[in-house]
């Protein structure tokens, strides 16, 4: 059995090779009342609140087969378990990929990646896990197989339970195969860097990218010690605790040349400040150290928060002054903040967690949450999630309908 300390309290762990067998294993679990605790990858066992009842593992690795791939179509089928480093090679024989970037790609699987929602820096241009997933196949908490969209970009027939279980941390279903569509790999990939004065400059900055005539990939703000060593950085003699604006660009030769261009003008006249662009392998050392952030090294505390791209600037700027050493890397023009912190203490539960930023996260239509942090804090659910909100009632309807004795990953997500 699994110590105390670990997030998941398993006393046996089941690897199927079948999508019925996985069936099989959760309707056995179901009619013996026996928790189950869904595995990908195990990248993520530290998001969520640690398990307070013993129970099976159930690992989706041995579903790892690519079950049809029409590359014309830009669709592809896929089971769960197969990690996403091997989906990319997958997909990189035929030009094609999948735009998310997650951490640990060789270990994490699909499925974790779906059950998590993860996203990486692309989101901005290219969209979210969400927005490729076009079809599920998954095991209900009675053990029973069930599908939802299809294998063609436009099937929207009856309702989207793609949607529901991407983010659902394995509390609603085990995911067992999914359809993808895929896009064309670019033809090139470049950077913009900039040096930030002011968290107010950056701010700014942020503002004037989301008007321009450019279309970036990404739009990253990086602040802190992470990202002192990182590639095209423009050099400064004095601290910058302001950080970076680190735009992406992908597209044909013609049109990345064209971007950069525009971007360098838009950049640079306000302010005279270097700007700095990548080359080619600036731009995928860069690429690999944005995709990796949230899940390099160990950190006392790890938050994503979510919030208006206005309140950006705010927020990095209370974590900052919290913690003048922590980490930031923020997916700017889409709201969200990613923080390692170097420091956190138990009585800072209350008084920053709880009472400072996710208050500050709600008033900017947003939220934080706990991404990984030290056991010895004993985070509760209020601090992992945040309160109670308004929609609760409906997602605990569906999770009845879904798990009706509540067996799948019990305790771990934001339902009780």
């Amino acid at each position: 059995m699994a110590s105390v300390s670990d997030p998941l309290l398993l006393e046996e762990t089941f690897s199927p090779e079948s999508q019925e067998a996985v069936a099989q294993c959760v309707r056995d679990a179901y009619e013996s009342n026996t928790p189950v605790y869904p595995l990908g990858g195990e990248t993520s066992l530290d998001y969520g609140c640690s398990a307070q009842m013993p129970g099976i593992g159930l690992s989706t690795r041995g579903l790892n087969r690519v079950v049809d791939y029409p590359s014309r179509d830009m669709t592809i089928t896929v089971e769960a378990g197969i990690t996403m480093e091997s989906l990319r090679r997958q997909l990189e024989a035929q030009r094609q990929r999948l735009p998310i970037d997650v951490p640990q790609a060789a270990q994490a699987t699909l499925g974790g990646v779906l059950a998590t929602a993860c996203d990486g820096p692309r989101r901005f241009g290219c969209g979210t896990i969400r927005d490729y997933t076009i079809g599920i196949t998954a095991v209900d908490g009675r053990g029973t197989m069930f599908r939802g969209g299809g294998r063609v970009v436009k099937n929207v027939a009856g309702y989207d339970f793609c949607k529901l279980l991407v983010g659902s941390l394995g509390t609603l279903a085990t995911i067992v195969q999914v359809t993808l569509k895929v896009v064309p790999i670019p033809e090139a990939s470049r950077f913009v860097v900039q040096r930030l004065n002011s968290h107010a400059e950056g701010e700014q900055r942020v503002a004037e990218l989301l008007q321009a005539e450019v279309t970036p990939t990404a739009i990253e703000w990086l602040v802190g010690p992470a990202w002192n060593d990182l590639p095209a950085l423009p050099s400064s003699a004095d601290d910058t605790p302001a950080g970076w604006l680190v735009v992406a660009v992908e597209g044909t030769q013609t049109e990345v040349d064209w971007m950069t261009e525009r971007l360098v003008q838009r950049l640079a006249s306000p302010t005279g400040q270097q700007v700095v662009q990548t080359t080619s392998e600036q731009t995928a050392t860069i690429w690999q150290r944005l995709s990796e952030f949230p899940a390099a090294e160990k950190h006392p505390l790890v938050l994503r928060a979510t919030v208006l791209s206005s309140a950006v600037a705010d927020l990095i700027e209370a974590f900052r002054q919290y913690d003048p050493q922590c980490s930031i890397q923020s997916h700017a023009a889409n709201g969200i903040v990613l923080a390692r912190f170097s420091k956190f203490e138990p009585a800072d539960i209350a008084q920053q967690l709880i009472a400072r930023w996710q208050p500050m996260a709600r008033q900017a239509s947003g939220h934080v949450v706990v991404l990984s942090a030290d056991p010895s804090l004993g985070l509760t659910r209020q601090a992992i999630w945040g309160g109670a909100g308004d929609d609760w009632p409906l997602m605990q309807t569906v999770k009845q309908q879904f798990d009706p004795k509540g067996l799948l990953n019990p305790g771990r997500f934001v339902l009780p």
